[in-house]
């Protein structure tokens, strides 16, 4: 007996180090086939030396009840042979003996690990056996015997089982079996019943629980089956979220990695947009969250990204405005008043192109900024508010008699009188009211400051009065409807007592006289 207790020992040592990765719980359902070496436990083994020379068959089915507990049934075909014992003599002599077993059984298993690499159990049951002497031994018994019956029998031992592939398992074992009978060898003494070790290995079917969760993803196999999913794939559709958090926390599709369809993966826009993955819109704003994320780089999750009053699907497909941007044209006014309110162009900072901002002629002078001349006396916003008029006020646009008009920016470089582009864009105005007016006659003067002689400020303001003339003639105005004089420092307009001031006294001057 001290050679088998070894042997389990041995047994033991060398499932701990084995290391095979598996999965072993949740299954459905484990039928397996075993090929047992069997020692046989009699009166004969005590005194003859250990030998398995014996053999048993044996076919299983195993259920699990628990995550720890496995019932199996099953049933067996195997041969007890041994040497007799002549205790006589107390000598081994007396023959060999031969009995047919055919064991059924009930067992349950312990598996209290839940171990990746391997899955030890130990086992304990309940059981019958049928028992035929084939071969008796020649050594009397000294107690009556019976050749064969049916007796009952407790099967306990240990076991582990090993994965080889999917589905398929090997299982070891190691047990005793022990009746309640004396007659298995034909030999009956007073002192214990018959019984038999068996040191076994077969291979192990088995089947997947519809309860089991394989891949860890929160869904069970049968859960998986019935939606589509892979049951071996946490993510099915490898959008980054586990198939179980999709359907029990996202409500998304697990078989599609972008169930709206809307450009970005289900698992980009719950962990790191934090968009809507049921809705290609997540903001409303008309634009999906993929085009505002990875396209316009606008907040998906805000519709009016720039706070300007207009959604971000408006700014960019409508009207082509800037929705980083609250002011797209730079005018002063947001996009938003632009469209809704003041029914201006918010891409052109001026809309009616009359030289003023919208927001100026909305916000300081009140005029219309989608009209040149607001007041229609004939003389557009921004000539007005640069020659003094009212462009509220229609009565002031024609240039009354004898009532001078400073032209504000017209300059020249110091001691020169050429005209600049920047004091054309200016003339331009007097232009244009000359045109308007055919039948005035204007005086073109000009004005010095006290710096220099009289002398040679009376020559400057006469050669800018005429230089003026000429740029008027030059664009088609009668020559004799124009009066060019220069009036030197005679006339200033404020004491040329700072350089604002002496500015001020630098000028032309447009008078209609006739």
């Amino acid at each position: 007996m001290k050679f088998y207790t070894k042997l389990v020992m041995l047994l033991t040592i060398v499932l701990i180090y084995t290391n095979v990765n598996a999965q072993f719980k949740e299954f459905g359902l484990k039928g397996g086939i075993q090929l047992n070496g069997v020692l046989p436990a009699t009166e004969f083994s005590d005194d003859n030396d250990p030998e398995i020379s014996s053999f048993l068959f044996r076919g299983f089915l195993r259920v699990e009840i628990v995550s720890f507990l496995n019932a199996e049934l099953g049933a067996g075909y195997g041969n007890l042979y041994g040497s007799a014992f002549d205790y006589t003599t107390n000598t081994k002599s007396g023959g060999d003996y031969s009995t047919q077993i055919i064991p059924i059984d009930f067992r349950l298993l312990l598996t209290p690990f839940n171990m990746t690499s391997w899955n030890p159990y130990i086992y304990a049951g309940i059981g019958i056996l049928n028992y035929n002497v084939g071969v008796k031994p020649t050594v009397v018994s000294p107690l009556p015997v019976e050749q064969d019956g049916w007796t009952a029998i407790i099967p306990m031992g240990i076991g582990a089982e090993f994965n080889l592939t999917d589905g398929l398992l090997l299982d070891l074992s190691a047990g005793l079996n022990y009746s309640l009978t004396d007659n298995l060898n034909y030999f009956r003494m007073e002192d214990l019943n018959d019984g038999y070790f068996n040191l076994g290995a077969g291979i192990t079917f088995t089947s997947e629980s519809m309860n089991s969760d394989k891949d860890n993803d929160g869904l069970t196999k049968g859960e998986e089956l019935e939606i589509g999913t892979d049951p071996n794939n946490p993510d099915s559709d490898n959008d980054g979220l586990q198939d179980g958090a999709e359907v029990k926390e996202y409500n998304t599709d697990p078989k599609d990695s972008d169930s709206d369809n809307d450009g970005l993966k289900d698992g980009e826009e719950v962990m790191t947009y934090k968009t809507n993955p049921n809705k290609a819109d997540s903001d409303n704003d008309g634009l999906n969250d993929f085009d505002e994320i990875i396209t316009y780089k606008t907040n998906a999750l805000l519709a009016d990204t720039d706070y300007d009053s207009l959604n971000d699907g408006d700014e960019i497909n409508k009207y082509k405005t800037s929705a980083f941007k609250t002011d797209t044209d730079n005018d002063g006014l947001n996009d938003g008043d632009e469209i809704n309110k003041y029914k201006t162009n918010a891409l052109i900072a001026d809309t009616d192109t009359d030289g003023l901002s919208d927001s100026e002629e909305v916000l300081k002078y009140k005029t219309n900024p989608l009209k040149k001349d607001t007041d229609e006396g004939t003389v557009d916003d921004n000539v007005e508010v640069k020659r003094g008029t009212n462009p509220l006020d229609a009565t002031d646009d024609v240039v009354k008699i004898n009532v001078p008009i400073v032209l504000e920016g017209i300059t020249f470089a110091t001691n020169k009188y050429d005209i600049t582009p920047e004091s054309e864009e200016v003339l331009k105005g007097a232009l244009k009211t000359l045109n308007t007016y055919s039948d005035i006659d204007v005086e073109i003067s000009g004005h010095t400051d006290n710096v220099g002689s009289d002398k040679n400020n009376q020559i400057l303001s006469e050669r800018r009065a005429q230089a003026v003339k000429n740029w008027l003639v030059s664009k088609g105005v009668p020559s004799s409807r124009i009066t060019a004089v220069g009036y030197g420092e005679e006339y200033p307009r404020v004491a040329n007592d700072s350089a604002d001031n002496k500015r001020m006294n630098r000028r032309i001057e447009f008078k209609r006289i006739k």
